[in-house]
């Protein structure tokens, strides 16, 4: 593009152009219209209803119902439906038995205390973030599956529980008030629906560090300023992800773009819900919403507190001194740029026990956005790009978790994959390889006021954030219009 045209689109082509484009007339722009307001969740007093919290049978004696319902959603079975993933085949998926670029797999790292050399506590296991007591989740309903819900984890705030050994052997997550009868059942008698610091409990310490996975799902969001996230904002609309989220039967909306499971198939959640499908006021901004997602603009960035994890290398382990721990080799970035992808709603996802697909790149896709330019009903998304190291068995070509609990512990990382290749596909004694990995993660959260939207400019000039080509372009579509519109 010559300079003289980038003259001109800064001159006022540029708004004219995007209305040909688009197919409209330019008007003055006018407030998007604003999102629900919602006020935190009202608390119920329970004192009325039990004397003393004997655990979750004192929750069933009234809501069982409820507890039946949650025992078969995605937060407690950790899988579900899977229509989100092209290739699932009627499979149901979820976190318990796929692969994942982060901390693998939950299953071999259940629970349990790892401790370093000098006997502190490392990890106390993946149930950490499951709403259960600590036994794993199985499809079958039965007594002592209901009993295991953990219902204050998510409607107590004033909840904290920790790991304590059981008798008879293994593990519990009791609450530590649990000697404290008084204590625990005043917090117990305080209950709301979910409110935001209740999701962020497991939410934004997934992947093992505040904010490591999702990047736009930060602890501050449980007290966040309008420049962090707007519809979020404390002194805002102080929105709680229940106000998005909650379907029916303990069933919770959206699954993003890299969530193998749904907890509710259909009309997937996405923003025009609440903004309608023209929120600008303005022809040529409103005609993009048509293949442009909202967050593509209206996120220019993402980890803008607590930096986020963008590369975990599993094959050179990283010990930690001070922490006297390993881990692996892990590349935290704030404020980071968003990649662009077409999404049309549907994932191609590496399942376990299907061989490696190697990409042009020669990269495997964990998880890998469906759509083109050509599916009128994908449109343009922004993107957490994750890259990963994961082993690969060296014969069939499966993906290998990895039991990670006892590799924090001792670095060994040769034998917490041969570990994990055991438990999870019976091979003894495995022989693999290494492969780079790649997840996109779809970004809805941390959206802050419209005024620090990107402009035309961001996007549609050389450099700009879009690559075009990749995208299915012979280049930027404004600049050729325009260079139609100008004329020899």
């Amino acid at each position: 593009m010559s300079c003289n045209l980038i003259a001109r689109l800064r001159g006022g082509l540029l708004l004219g152009a995007l209305g040909v484009l688009v197919g409209g007339a330019v008007a003055p722009a006018v407030a998007a219209p604003a999102p629900t307001s919602a006020a935190a969740p009202a608390g119920s007093g329970h004192a009325q209803y039990f004397e003393h919290y004997e655990g979750t049978q004192t929750c069933i004696a009234c809501h069982r119902d409820e507890a039946v319902a949650f025992f078969g959603s995605q937060h407690y079975q950790w899988r579900g439906e899977a229509p989100g993933i092209v290739n699932a085949h009627g499979q149901k998926l979820g976190k318990i038995n796929t692969i994942n670029d982060f901390c693998t797999n939950p299953e071999a790292s259940w629970i349990g205390l790892t401790r370093n050399s000098r006997g502190e506590v490392l990890s106390k296991g993946c149930s950490a973030c499951h709403a259960g007591l600590g036994e794993l989740p199985v499809p079958e309903e039965s007594p002592a599956q209901l009993a295991n819900i953990d219902c204050l984890i998510c409607h107590a705030a004033g909840y904290n529980r920790d790991l304590y050994p059981k008798e008879g052997g293994g593990w519990q997550w009791r609450p530590v008030l649990w000697k404290n009868q008084v204590g625990l059942d005043s917090v117990a008698k305080r209950i709301s629906m979910p409110e935001r610091k209740m999701c962020l409990r497991c939410h934004a310490g997934s992947g093992g560090g505040p904010n490591f996975k999702r990047g736009d799902l930060e602890y501050a969001l449980a007290d966040p300023p309008p420049e962090l996230d707007v519809h979020m904002a404390t002194t805002g609309n102080n929105m709680q992800c229940v106000d998005c989220h909650a379907g029916e039967d303990h069933r919770v909306k959206g699954r993003g773009t890299d969530l193998a499971g749904t907890d509710a198939p259909g009309p997937r959640l996405t923003c025009d819900g609440c903004h309608g499908e023209a929120p600008h006021g303005v022809p040529a901004l409103d005609a993009h919403t048509a293949r442009v997602y909202c967050t593509t603009c209206h996120l220019p960035t993402f980890a803008k507190v607590d930096p986020t994890d963008m590369v975990r290398d599993w094959s050179t382990p990283v010990y930690n001194e001070e922490k006297d721990k390993y881990s692996a080799a892990i590349t935290l970035q704030g404020n980071v740029t968003p990649v662009y992808a077409w999404f049309d709603g549907t994932t191609v996802a590496q399942l376990p026990r299907e061989p490696a697909r190697l990409g042009a790149n020669g990269r495997v896709g964990m998880m890998l956005p469906h759509g083109t330019k050509a599916d009128p009903g994908a449109k343009i998304y922004a993107f957490k790009l994750h890259r990963g190291k994961l082993p690969v068995l060296r014969d069939r070509r499966w993906i290998i978790p990895i039991v990670v609990e006892e590799f924090f512990a001792d670095g060994e990382i040769d034998r917490a994959v041969k570990s994990a290749a055991k438990q999870f596909y019976g091979v003894d004694d495995a022989q693999y390889d290494w492969v780079d990995t790649d997840r996109y993660m779809g970004l809805f959260h941390e959206i802050p006021p419209a005024t620090q939207a990107l402009g035309c400019l961001d996007c549609h000039r050389p450099g700009g954030r879009m690559d075009w080509q990749a995208l299915g372009y012979d280049g930027d579509p404004l600049a050729k219009l325009m260079v139609e519109k100008a004329g020899p």
